[in-house]
């Protein structure tokens, strides 16, 4: 999807709001369909230029109930409560809506973003841990193994070397 500008979105809800241009027609004009300009002319009906400025927003937990219960309440669409509650991609109530219904209030809670910090254990050398008669132990059977892979192989070899008797008719 294009990223547009505030001067192109207020451009497309100044047109529109002439009666000249339709949402179809102003959407081929920007080479986007006609749904994101509908959705920045609800935004602009409802809050003025400034919604169709780009910001980032974390919204609470609290914040997120009170827009899904006004949605249940009121019965509204996705498009109608974004423009409502001044969120810019109605998506992100969708997202809401599915969080909700799977895992409850917690999963509508703020998450921390960014990776995990390492826990002090796994810091530590994994041959740290294991004491010295231990990997002695280990290097001794690992000799072991490769002891009888070779006799192996060299029976094999032997095997193959041997004239075999069958009989052709």
């Amino acid at each position: 999807m294009a990223k547009f500008t505030f001067e192109d979105k207020l451009w497309a809800v100044k047109e529109y709001e002439k009666g000249i241009l339709s949402f179809r027609d102003i959407g081929k004009q920007l080479d986007t369909g006609h749904k994101p300009i509908q959705k920045w002319f609800k935004l602009y009906q409802s809050h003025g230029e400034d919604s169709l400025r780009k910001s980032y927003t974390n919204y609470s937990a609290a914040y997120k109930m009170e827009v899904l219960k006004y949605m249940d309440d009121h019965w509204i669409s996705l498009n109608e409560a974004a423009a409502k509650f001044k969120i810019l991609d109605p998506s992100t109530i969708l997202v809401w809506r599915k969080a909700f219904e799977t895992g409850g209030m917690d999963a509508l809670l703020p998450k921390k973003k960014g990776r995990p910090a390492m826990a002090k254990e796994r810091k530590k050398n994994k041959l740290t841990d294991q004491t010295n008669e231990s990997l002695i132990q280990e290097v001794e059977r690992l000799r072991m193994e490769n002891a009888y892979l070779k006799k192996l192989n060299a029976l094999v070899r032997e095997q193959e070397k041997l004239p075999r008797n069958s009989k052709r008719k």
